[in-house]
């Protein structure tokens, strides 16, 4: 489940009156998006199919176009696209306090569990059985990136007969990000440009798209929704420049003032400042959802700051993937590592400081998603059916699926070359870790297992074969 942009036309089925669906109290809607936050498990695929499943298909809180559209806009923000959906939908069903609870309880059950899982880590993660579990988990990792790769090229690209352009942006996108290096940025930049002159000349290949229901033709007969396809944009979900202005300035203040307190009290050079710093621009510098974002906190967090190594970057993913919640939530055992190295509270409060770095972390990384979506949501609303803006959303998306590839590629071979390793013929090669990374992505693809059972089976695989002595 990922990003779909089924944006063009189709044929208008016959609506039916929603049998119990009228204006959600406020309460409800909080419920709702506090057990969403403890159930978001699989990553943004799984996360996005759960709010499907919830939202579309059994409340029909929101219609299945209506749905997609602030979903495509996601998808070209930077930032976790799962978490700025459930703002997007929080905002539009009540406003800013809406949006603002729904993107909060997204991220705030998976900051407490994963700081309990760091401090966990960094105390016992040198125990044998510890090290073996996260020697299986990591091939599991990669084999959910894959899976990644393969859900949204399937919503996305579609045949290549059919959209050879957009099988070409992804390609192209690969080779860009995993053999150029060329910035993630100017990638998107390309793809929004391709759809843009694609919608005027090709414009079949970024209409159409597969369904998040069965395929085929549309339904007949189909539900309607309290946002339905044609519910008028509310009155707070309007473009006004006042309101734009407000929503900047406030923003601005929610970085500035934080910003200045760091800097007051330990200094412009101090590592929680330089945390703040770096992952604003991850925030704002980044796009296609956290699969993408990963190589620039690799190349940030391990390369350049040390807050962490490599394998240490390794298992916090694995953690990320083992918890609710948006995956780029690894930044808040990035920020809690650093901070426990670094000792940002000194040598007698390692647990404190670790925290309260994983806490700075989380607010600059996810503060931007609140501000794009209550400034941007507002023209994104008066945009949906309209192809000259969805279609280069659409050639984004299939930018992304190249990239996210390329992370694949990345940790594969991460997973195996490592020196030391045991492998045939005197090869510095895992081949256990790669079988290991091909059983679990024949687990997921062919036998549609969930994520939590692959990872669980992987670590106990990993286990067995560290105790084994064969790893």
């Amino acid at each position: 489940m990922s990003a779909n942009l089924n944006t063009g036309p189709v044929p208008a089925p016959t609506l039916t009156p929603p049998e119990a669906v009228a204006a959600v109290p406020f309460w409800e809607a909080l419920k709702f998006w506090l057990k969403l936050g403890f159930i978001s498990f699989g990553g943004p695929a799984g996360q996005i199919a759960i709010m499907h499943r919830e939202l579309v298909e059994e409340k029909r809180w929101i219609s299945e176009r209506r749905f997609l559209h602030a979903l495509n806009y996601c998808m070209v923000l930077p930032g976790p696209e799962a978490q700025q959906l459930a703002t997007c939908i929080g905002w539009l069903m009540h406003r800013t306090w809406g949006g603002v609870v729904a993107g909060a309880l997204f991220v705030l059950p998976s900051l407490f569990i994963l700081t309990g899982l760091s401090w966990i880590y960094v105390v016992f993660g040198s125990v044998p059985w510890v090290a073996g579990l996260l020697y299986g988990i990591k091939p599991a990792v990669a084999a959910i990136v894959l899976q990644a790769v393969h859900r949204i090229g399937s919503k996305t690209l579609k045949k290549p007969a059919t959209a050879p352009v957009l099988w070409a942006v992804a390609t192209l996108s690969f080779i860009a990000v995993a053999l150029l290096n060329i910035p993630f940025p100017w990638v998107v930049l390309g793809a929004a440009l391709t759809g843009w002159l694609g919608q005027r000349w090709a414009p079949a290949q970024f209409a159409a798209g597969g369904g998040h229901g069965a395929k085929g033709a549309a339904p007949a007969v189909r539900v309607a929704s309290l946002i339905d396809d044609d519910t008028p944009t509310p009155a707070h979900a309007q473009f006004r420049k006042g309101r734009l202005a407000a929503v900047v300035l406030v923003g601005a203040l929610l970085w500035l003032l934080p910003m200045a307190a760091l800097v007051g009290w330990q200094g412009a050079q101090s590592t929680l400042t330089q945390m703040g710093l770096f992952f604003t621009k991850a925030a704002l510098l980044t796009f296609g959802g956290a699969y993408a974002v990963l190589p620039y906190v690799y190349q940030g967090g391990v390369e350049h700051f040390g807050w962490l190594t490599g394998p240490q970057m390794m298992d916090g993913l694995a953690l990320g993937e083992t918890t609710p919640g948006p995956l780029i939530m690894v930044v808040a055992y990035v920020g809690f590592l650093g901070g426990w190295v670094k000792q940002v509270l000194g040598p007698d409060s390692l647990f404190l400081g670790a925290a309260l770095a994983a806490t700075v972390v989380t607010w600059f990384t996810f503060l931007p998603s609140f501000l794009f979506i209550l400034a941007g949501g507002p023209l994104v609303e008066s945009t949906h059916g309209k192809l000259k803006f969805t279609a280069p959303l659409t050639a984004i998306t299939a930018a992304v699926v190249g990239v996210i590839a390329s992370l694949a590629l990345f940790f594969i071979v991460h997973i195996a070359h490592q020196p030391g390793a045991s492998g045939l013929f005197g090869l510095p090669i895992d081949f256990a870790a790669l079988a290991l990374v091909a059983l679990a992505a024949l687990a997921l693809l062919r036998f549609k297992w969930g994520v939590i059972p692959v990872i669980a089976a992987c670590a106990l695989t990993g286990l067995g074969l560290r105790l084994m002595g064969l790893a």
